[in-house]
C-alpha cells in the first residue's frame, strides 16, 4: 500500500474513532486528569483504542505515539524512521463544554517531517486530509471531497483574517496580532477551538495562524500536514521549518501557520 492508498484508509479510521466519541459527547462524562493537569475522558480513551487497533492492522510496522499512549522512552522513539502522530480527540475542553469544535488527529511523520495528515470532526462528518506532494481535500458526511487550497491574500474588500485559539493566548502573541495589524490593517479575528485553527487556512477561510503559547506535538501534525497539501507552510519564529524530531520533551516550540507565497509573508516574519 503506497502513501496515497495510506491516506484514504487512514481517513476511514479516523471517521470511526469519531463513531466510538460520539455516545459520550453531550453525555455528562466524566472527567479526570492527568498528570500535566489536561483533561481526559472515557471518549479520548474510546477514539485511542479504535484509531490504536486500526493502525496496527493497517501498518503494523508503523509504531505509535498517541496523546493516550506517550511514556515511550526517547532511547525507543529515537530509532523510529516512520511513525504515527495521534491525537484520539483534539479539543478534550470543546468536547467537555458541549461545543462541536472536536476533531481526530492523527498523521504519518517520516523522519521529523509529515507526510500526511487527517483531521476529522466527529458531529458533522466534515473531514479534511491532504500532505504535501499530496494536495489536500475537505469531504462532508456521504459527499464526495472537494479540493481545498490557501488563498494569498484576503478576498478585494474583506479584511485580513487571524485565526487565534478560543483558550490560549499570551502577551508575545497579543503585541504580534498588534504590529501585524499595523502592517497590513485592521484583523478580523477567527476564534476556534483544536487543530481546526490550521483548516480555516487550508481551505482559504483565513490568512494567518500565529502560535505563540504551548502545544504538544500531536496537536498539530495532522492539520500540518493538511495546510501543507493545500499550499501552506508551518514554520518556527525565526523562519525555521516546523519539525517533530524525536526529543526528550512533547512539546512544540512556537510557530507561524500561514500561506507558503503569501506577498506579506516577508513583512510578518519582521515583525517577531
Amino acid at each position: 500500500m503506497n502513501d496515497l492508498q495510506l491516506m484514504h484508509e487512514v481517513v476511514k479510521l479516523a471517521q470511526l474513532a469519531g463513531e466510538a466519541i460520539l455516545p459520550f459527547w453531550r453525555a455528562d462524562v466524566a472527567v479526570t486528569n492527568k498528570a500535566d493537569d489536561s483533561p481526559v475522558t472515557a471518549a479520548d480513551l474510546a477514539a485511542h483504542r479504535v484509531i490504536a487497533d486500526g493502525l496496527l492492522a493497517l501498518a503494523p510496522q508503523i509504531p505509535v505515539l498517541s496523546e493516550e499512549d506517550c511514556n515511550i522512552p526517547l532511547a525507543e522513539r529515537q530509532g523510529w524512521s516512520r511513525w504515527w502522530l495521534v491525537d484520539p480527540l483534539d479539543g478534550t475542553k470543546e468536547f467537555i463544554a458541549g461545543s462541536e469544535e472536536f476533531t481526530v488527529n492523527i498523521a504519518l511523520v517520516e523522519n521529523g517531517e509529515v507526510v500526511f495528515g487527517v483531521v476529522s470532526m466527529p458531529t458533522n462528518g466534515r473531514c479534511y486530509f491532504g500532505g504535501r506532494g499530496f494536495g489536500a481535500w475537505r469531504s462532508e458526511a456521504a459527499a464526495e471531497a472537494q479540493p481545498v487550497q490557501v488563498r494569498n491574500a484576503p478576498p478585494a474588500g474583506g479584511r485580513f483574517t487571524v485565526v487565534a485559539s478560543r483558550r490560549h493566548s499570551s502577551p508575545q502573541q497579543e503585541a504580534l496580532l498588534t504590529g501585524l495589524g499595523a502592517a497590513v490593517g485592521e484583523l478580523e479575528l477567527a476564534n476556534i477551538g483544536s487543530s481546526l485553527k490550521f483548516c480555516l487556512l487550508a481551505e482559504g477561510s483565513a490568512d494567518c495562524y500565529p502560535r505563540l503559547a504551548p502545544t504538544s506535538q500531536w496537536d498539530t501534525a495532522a492539520a500540518q500536514g493538511v495546510l501543507e497539501g493545500a499550499g501552506g507552510e508551518v514554520i518556527e519564529v525565526d523562519g525555521q521549518p516546523f519539525r517533530y524530531p524525536a526529543r526528550e520533551s512533547l512539546l512544540n516550540p512556537f510557530f507561524l501557520a500561514l500561506p507558503a507565497k503569501a506577498a506579506w509573508r516577508q513583512a510578518f516574519l519582521s515583525l517577531i
